[in-house]
């Protein structure tokens, strides 16, 4: 049974987004497409079981999602007029123009991303319908509940059909006004991989970073001269090079300052800091993307954490925080903050962040240690509970009850 799921699992991850695209196209309802796509899954989680995986798992689910999305047409429409042209369009097997983008995947980002719906929604829906993330994962990446996160994107599906925004496959004139959509979007898909935060998942899902990477590459290729590009790939190639030290042999998280740095990937960093060094030539004004690139490029080149150059890292912040005037972004700040100019001034700047990041776990986790480094044990045990209780991720829950733990009174 176990491995059965494995594969219904691979397969959702691989298939998920082309099924439920291609059901849109030829239904033109995207609730439609998604509740068939999830009902073809559920029956393969069911049926494989007994009757063994087919032989090919993506035409089977892709024709049991389309029947069920003509069934469902069926019992929710009287009109005779509306099946019809639901059956011919399930026997239309015309191709799609492929347009500027050639990756599927890629493509089908970039169709979501639509710049008629609102930054947030179109972001949060395309990381549901191609991202394959779920609803309590997209409603942790924006720190909102998921009652609230599911509410915005039934808004963004309403919007869609009300102003009958067409989901059609961009052109290269098309790409500019998308492209920090896509941006968001694989930026979101690759921390969700690399530190999930679901507590019924696997603590790194290696199969999200590695597609985030590989279609950020694609990107690059795409738009070579795109600075936010450039940025975002090198951040995600210096983030990835850490990941095999990121998580101890007893399932625990490693923070940066204890990992073995001989672990990491060179190769991926040396990259990561050939593309750092690219923008920076370039002379141009850096985005958001390409200054964390550059925050994690000062950590990723030295040998030893005691070298690490604080001072420029509190600089880059203070240059993200103008580009980028984010709680998140404030926070980071104080951690460096920290280490450059010790842990009560520090505090302070997270105390008056605590009202607008009270239910973000890694808030709590911050106080905590600030509080322990300064002695203050009581205080620091508190925090580190409400860490506990907010954080998601089995390894990072299960460091931070250790570092709880040894906390004497």
């Amino acid at each position: 049974m176990s491995d059965v799921h494995e594969t219904v699992t691979r397969v959702h991850h691989a298939e998920w987004a082309r099924i439920v695209a291609g059901l849109n196209r030829r239904f033109g309802d995207l609730d439609v497409a998604e509740e068939a796509a999830a009902e073809a899954f559920a029956t393969a989680v069911e049926r494989w079981p007994a009757d063994g995986v087919p032989p090919n798992p993506g035409a089977w689910l892709t024709t049991t999602a389309a029947r069920k999305a003509i069934d469902r047409i069926r019992r929710e429409s009287r009109r005779d007029d509306r099946q019809r042209e639901a059956l011919l369009r399930y026997g239309d097997e015309s191709p799609e123009p492929i347009g500027a983008v050639d990756d599927d995947r890629l493509r089908l980002i970039f169709t979501c991303c639509h710049p008629a719906l609102a930054m947030e929604a179109r972001v949060a829906l395309t990381l549901r319908l191609i991202g394959g993330l779920s609803m309590p994962e997209i409603a942790r990446a924006f720190l909102v509940g998921e009652a609230a996160m599911g509410q915005r994107i039934t808004r963004a599906k309403a919007k869609i059909k009300v102003a009958r925004i067409p989901y059609r496959v961009p052109s290269a004139e098309d790409l500019p006004g998308r492209l920090s959509g896509v941006l968001a979007v694989l930026y979101l898909i690759f921390n969700e991989g690399y530190l999930a935060s679901g507590a019924d998942t696997d603590p790194v899902r290696q199969e999200l970073t590695t597609e985030a990477v590989r279609l950020a590459r694609l990107l690059h290729g795409l738009l070579p001269d795109d600075g936010e590009v450039t940025g975002l790939l090198a951040l995600m190639l210096l983030t990835e090079a850490r990941r095999v030290a990121r998580v101890s042999a007893s399932g625990e998280l490693v923070i940066l300052a204890e990992q073995d740095r001989g672990a990491w990937d060179h190769t991926l960093i040396a990259e990561g800091h050939r593309l750092v060094r690219e923008r920076v030539a370039s002379g141009i004004a850096p985005g958001r993307y390409q200054i964390l690139a550059a925050i994690n490029a000062v950590h990723t080149s030295v040998r030893d954490v005691r070298d690490t150059d604080w001072s420029q890292i509190v600089a880059l912040y203070d240059h993200l925080l103008r580009v980028d005037p984010s709680p998140i972004v404030a926070l980071n700040r104080a951690v460096a903050v920290a280490e450059l100019d010790g842990p009560e001034v520090a505090l302070a700047v997270v105390d008056r962040l605590r009202e607008r990041l009270d239910g973000y776990h890694a808030l709590h986790a911050t106080r905590a240690d600030l509080l322990r480094r300064l002695g203050l044990s009581g205080q620091a045990r508190a925090a580190y509970d409400r860490a506990v209780d907010l954080a998601g991720n089995t390894a990072e829950t299960a460091y931070l009850r250790r570092r709880r733990d040894q906390i004497r009174s």
